[in-house]
């Protein structure tokens, strides 16, 4: 306890630090305000409880910082600039200009953010449009307007809206005290936690206590779990040749090279919570059609994706599928021995090349496997904790945790970044 004030007291001992962190949290407040400010013409009570009883939209309303549920000006939240966002990342691998760009450093990466950002303004409106009109068709009253006019406004201000929370999570950003975009969403949860709180004690049952209490123990496991998860990582020994040139003698270091068992991050559960939304939101349109057949096909594939134990089922596999696709993309062993054998590095005992490239690939693939099962049961922890405590008002959210972890370690560590750099300046 005493290092951290220790730390706290070091922070604001820097003017410059000290402005950066006064104005994120500045930041967050004119977000928080933003996120109260009602869209006209909603029925918020109806809306909250199509959210409580719906486990899928849930799940996007923590993508959007959990602002969805009040479906205020800011409603969209930061999912569709995530959206485009991962668009961009898997086009990256895909497209040889932008796998280019993305090697052009600085350049590069303003150049693919500015297409990024273009791209999810049409994305907002496509999801503000689908939103709406899904509401609508919910049948539970929520959206109180219905002309072409009104749902042409509705869906500019929610666009708009999604552009100035992107503005300010990149303003976060640029005062190098965590990542933005994860700050905002990071804040949308932790200020849901109260009321969580407040609602579990107000009908809290006595004769709960002891599953209260597994709860609690739980939390803290899940909590240490993902840190872990987070942090994990394999190092594998790298060795440089030594190389004399002249009178200079260069290399000849030990080293080595981190493999984390979580390298895919957020991402796979993003991937997931997409795929496994769209045969729900399909069924929601599909029901109210006139033609008998195709209403009935839509009722059913809302039936099937509310039977929590085959959701939970497909939410999992798609999650350790993700997690396999993703990091078979953004890890490349073969790049990564090249580079070595460039570099005139080698892991003792292989042969430089294609040895090394099927050593990390091996190695990879093994400790992928435990970040992968990791990752799902942590994606699917709320379903199995509400299914057996019986606890609804609160849960151990897993992709909500995962976030929150993730973002207090990535914050904490720019933050002793920025610490370290102005006391070597010292």
């Amino acid at each position: 306890m005493a290092q951290t004030w220790e730390k706290i007291r070091t922070i604001f001992q820097y003017k410059e630090l000290r402005n950066a962190i006064l104005t994120v949290l500045g930041i967050f407040v004119i977000f928080r305000i933003a996120a109260h400010i009602p869209l006209p013409g909603v029925n918020l009570e109806n809306l909250k409880n199509f959210f409580a009883q719906n486990q899928i939209f849930g799940l996007l309303n923590i993508l959007s910082g959990g602002v969805m549920e009040r479906f205020s000006i800011v409603a969209m939240g930061v999912a569709p600039y995530i959206t485009a966002s991962i668009v961009f990342q898997l086009l990256t691998m895909i497209i040889p200009s932008l796998e280019e760009l993305s090697k052009q450093g600085q350049a590069g990466y303003q150049k693919i953010n500015q297409y990024t950002r273009i791209a999810t303004v049409p994305l907002a409106a496509l999801q503000a449009y689908g939103l709406i009109s899904l509401l609508k068709r919910s049948g539970q009253g929520i959206i109180g307007f219905s002309s072409a006019r009104e749902i042409i406004l509705a869906i500019i201000t929610l666009t708009a809206g999604t552009m100035f929370l992107m503005w300010l999570g990149e303003l976060v950003s640029e005062k190098r005290v965590g990542n933005g975009i994860s700050l905002l969403i990071f804040a949308g949860i932790v200020t849901d936690l109260p009321t969580n709180i407040q609602r579990t004690l107000v009908t809290f049952d006595p004769a709960q206590i002891v599953n209260l209490g597994v709860l609690i123990i739980l939390g803290i496991i899940t909590v240490t779990g993902v840190v872990i998860l987070n942090e994990g990582q394999r190092n594998i020994p790298v060795s440089y040749a030594r190389r004399i040139r002249g009178i200079r003698m260069y290399g000849g270091t030990d080293t080595y090279l981190p493999l984390r068992v979580n390298q895919a991050g957020m991402i796979p559960i993003i991937f997931a919570i997409s795929l496994v939304l769209l045969p729900s939101l399909l069924g929601q349109f599909l029901s109210h059609v006139k033609v008998e057949i195709i209403a009935n096909l839509g009722k059913f594939m809302i039936t099937f994706f509310q039977n929590q134990l085959f959701y939970g089922f497909i939410y999992f596999i798609l999650v350790v599928a993700f997690t396999y696709f993703y990091t078979s993309i953004i890890f490349k062993p073969d790049q990564i021995a090249d580079h070595l054998q460039k570099q005139g590095g080698f892991i003792p005992g292989l042969r430089p090349g294609k040895n090394t490239a099927e050593y990390l690939s091996k190695i990879s693939n093994r400790i992928m496997l435990a970040g992968a099962l990791s990752l799902g049961v942590i994606a699917i922890l709320p379903l199995i904790t509400q299914g057996i405590l019986k606890i609804t008002t609160l849960t151990v959210g897993g992709a909500s945790l995962l976030i929150v972890v993730s973002v207090v370690i990535d914050t904490v560590k720019q933050i002793e970044a920025q610490i370290a750099m102005r006391e070597y300046e010292k």
